[in-house]
């Protein structure tokens, strides 16, 4: 067995890869892990998004967080940020969403909080699979009143709702925001947050059947919000993705506003204010060459971690920044939660345009983006780390590298969560770094598929 944990949790499709057996040993040994320093019995959290699958393998979970004698709160559809901040706002000892965020609905995932809200380290993660490994060894199964039960609550939503409003309250009125809510966790937490804020909202891919979660929409397939925002004469437009920590924006025009361009705004908004900590953005090497330009032209200093928002909150953590994320979408505001916060985000960035009295359009020219190619490759998931074992791959990267040079750059990464080799190029010329990115992606899966 590879290593279970990716960069955002355990994630499969699920029932085959990732299965009730599974997760009822995640709900085991992570239960154990995460508690066995405290005296008291202990309570999980848990959570999930949409997909048909959710309910099956939360009960599979918390049924094993139940046999080592720990007790659960179920608290149903909510978005993953909501999970973080109730977990620590209520001090339970951990907290748990099911979902696998913004890919397709046979896919699900299982990702773990500590009792603050932040998401595992690798050595915690680590030794949640060493158990399994083990068959649970040193793990004693408690009998009679010992034995955990599920708490069920259906106002975890109205709470984190809430938490957002306090956190950014903006008055919204004359505003006409169209929300794209993946058919996910946002369904009605983004739009009721919105409408208590005096939005006018036109909410799409908001009547989530199971099935539906990311079916061409939310922040991974926004082409039918751009057409809707320029058809309603909006103002924005905001996609979120299934489990709604990530967000996307549209401007006006009907532009794509990405994560990178969402913390240049906010970013350089929050510096005006004297609220951006150490003058510091946390990005990752995937952020678009234009936001360093920018960063640099505004005194704002930028530290880089590898990809993955855990990462970036890591880094966050050590020094002490204020706001971190990835061009994906995922933001953290960490004055305000641990994780990243579509919606939050979302307010964030409606606070600037309120505030400032621009358009969306115009607050994205204080940065150019790079032209950017990305092509992914299939690879067996326990072949992707290994892809510069193989010679022939290695050497065309490195000439790719070195053809780019100066201009532009190269940058291939395993993916955290899918069996893919990623490729990614940045330019002059769009033609170009696409038929090369293509190029290199598909010798990448010729050779190792």
């Amino acid at each position: 067995m590879g290593r279970l944990f990716g960069t955002d949790g355990v994630r499969g499709v699920a029932n085959e890869e990732l299965t009730p057996v599974l997760a009822m040993q995640l709900g085991q040994a992570g239960a154990f892990v995460l508690t066995k320093e405290n005296q008291h019995k202990p309570t999980i959290m848990v959570g999930c998004d949409t997909r048909i699958s959710g309910d099956m393998l939360a009960n599979a979970l918390m049924a094993g967080a139940c046999s080592v004698g720990a007790n659960c709160i179920y608290v149903g559809v909510v978005p993953t940020p909501a999970i973080a901040y109730l977990t620590k706002k209520y001090k339970v000892d951990a907290g748990v969403v099911i979902s696998a965020s913004h890919n397709p609905v046979e896919f699900n995932g299982i990702k773990f909080f500590d009792g603050n809200g932040f998401k595992l380290p690798d050595a915690l993660e680590d030794e949640i699979e060493e158990l399994i490994k083990s068959d649970m060894h040193g793990i004693k199964f408690p009998t009679g009143s010992r034995v955990g039960k599920i708490k069920y609550r259906n106002d975890a939503r109205e709470e984190y709702i809430n938490h957002a409003i306090q956190s950014v309250n903006v008055d919204l009125s004359g505003l006409k925001v169209v929300v794209d809510c993946a058919e996910g966790a946002s369904f009605y937490t983004s739009v009721e947050a919105l409408k208590e804020l005096g939005a006018n909202v036109v909410a799409i891919h908001n009547n989530p059947d199971g099935t539906n979660i990311n079916a061409n929409c939310g922040s991974t397939h926004p082409e039918e919000l751009q057409a809707r925002v320029v058809y309603e004469k909006a103002d924005i437009g905001l996609a979120f993705d299934g489990d709604a920590d990530r967000l996307m924006a549209v401007d006006e025009l009907g532009n794509l506003i990405n994560g990178d361009q969402l913390m240049a705004i906010v970013g350089n908004y929050m510096k005006n204010q004297g609220l951006l900590k150490n003058n510091t953005i946390v990005a990752t090497v995937m952020s678009n060459l234009g936001f360093f330009m920018m960063a640099e032209q505004n005194d704002i200093m930028v530290e880089q971690t590898k990809v993955g928002d855990r990462y970036v909150l890591e880094r966050m953590r050590e020094i002490g920044a204020s706001l971190g994320g990835e061009q994906s979408g995922h933001v953290i505001f960490l004055d305000e939660n641990t994780t990243g916060d579509g919606l939050l985000s979302a307010l964030h960035l409606l606070q600037v345009m309120v505030e400032t009295k621009e358009s969306l359009s115009e607050l994205s020219g204080i940065m150019e983006m790079m032209p950017q190619a990305q092509a992914g490759a299939k690879v067996a998931n326990h072949k992707k780390e290994r892809y510069l074992d193989y010679p022939e791959i290695a050497n065309a990267i490195a000439e790719v590298s070195e053809r780019f040079q100066g201009e532009g750059r190269v940058l291939i990464r395993p993916s955290g969560t899918e069996p893919l080799v990623r490729v990614m190029i940045e330019g002059k010329d769009q033609k170009q770094i696409d038929e090369e990115a293509k190029r290199l992606a598909n010798l990448i899966q010729d050779i190792m598929f």
